[in-house]
């Protein structure tokens, strides 16, 4: 069917709905319960993963597993046409190692309107999930909106940042879209993806870099069994994160825990290079010294604490 027509039909369809006096339909439930007028994979959705490659090799530091990781879990979900269950995508690590950075990078490169695509989809605790007494509605919108959501796109993104800051309790609502028993009308919901961003499981990740600089050995030889069971059990134990005794956990729902590396004096270096590049300046190297001096970090200086969240910020002052 093309475009136009199903254009026509569409908007006739709410014409008949408005004008039917069944007027308990509110129009946003409408929209989200019939297949999206072109489909999503027709408008925006345009995977370029090569184009993610070159991304996570020229402009994330010091973060391999990421790397190692992403472009073949994504490019397998991407071109399997019914693949078992969504991509649920763990992103664990401390302040400024990358996290947020490598999600809008990844949701640049599935939709050509990056973040600003109506298929890709935030939530932030602070911001939608404020009150821990109004758990049960909030448990009611969000199994709602995901459902909504995924009906109009089985292609969606979306992405739950802070998730340790989540009421617990909260994300077990959408357990059932995250695995591959679950019945949406109208779509293929297991071709979507689901990003949890997180902190909690710092210490773990921390305490293993630590262990293989002590040991003298390259973080590139880190592999992901060296922290998955360790983080798991971390997350699931933790009572003031959003996944204590999650049943995301339980089911081992997640495709991946990402681990991200706590960041090192060259690789914040280099994260000042960036900032300087992207804003079409000079490297001058006395601008690049002032701002690694002013980062802190610990273990004598040998990691740093905030990795590279306050770069942009500290490159203001010292220009």
């Amino acid at each position: 069917m093309s475009c136009s027509i199903r254009v026509t039909l569409f908007c006739l369809l709410l014409f008949l709905v408005q004008f039917s006096g069944r007027v308990c339909w509110e129009l946003s439930t409408v929209v989200c319960k019939v297949p999206f007028v072109c489909g999503c994979e027709q408008q925006d959705f345009r995977p370029d993963l090569a184009g993610l490659e070159c991304d996570l090799s020229k402009n994330l530091y010091g973060q391999h597993l990421a790397k190692e990781v992403l472009v073949t879990a994504i490019r397998r979900h991407v071109e399997n046409s019914n693949p078992e269950k969504p991509l649920v995508l763990n992103f664990i690590g401390g302040s400024g190692t990358g996290k947020t950075f490598v999600t809008s990078m990844v949701v640049k490169r599935l939709y050509k309107a990056g973040l600003a695509s109506p298929y890709v989809h935030q939530f932030s605790p602070r911001l939608h999930f404020p009150y821990v007494e109004e758990l049960e509605k909030y448990k009611k919108h969000l199994k709602s909106w995901i459902e909504g959501n995924l009906t109009v796109c089985g292609r969606s993104v979306f992405i739950f940042d802070e998730i340790d800051q989540m009421p617990p309790g909260l994300i077990d609502v959408i357990e059932p879209f995250l695995g591959g028993s679950w019945v949406v009308y109208g779509s293929n919901y297991r071709r979507s993806f689901f990003i949890f961003i997180s902190t909690r499981g710092e210490e773990q990740i921390n305490h293993v870099a630590v262990e293989f600089w002590k040991a003298q050995k390259d973080r590139e030889e880190i592999e992901l069994q060296d922290l998955e069971s360790s983080l798991s059990k971390a997350i699931y134990n933790d009572q003031k994160s959003g996944l204590w005794h999650s049943k995301v956990i339980e089911k081992n729902l997640f495709n991946f825990l990402v681990p991200f590396l706590p960041l090192r004096p060259h690789h914040v270096r280099e994260c000042v290079k960036s900032e300087l590049r992207l804003r079409g300046m000079p490297l001058v190297s006395r601008v690049v010294d002032s701002v690694v001096t002013n980062i802190t970090f610990f273990l004598n200086d040998m990691f740093s604490s905030i990795g590279c969240k306050t770069v942009a910020a500290k490159l203001n002052i010292h220009l």
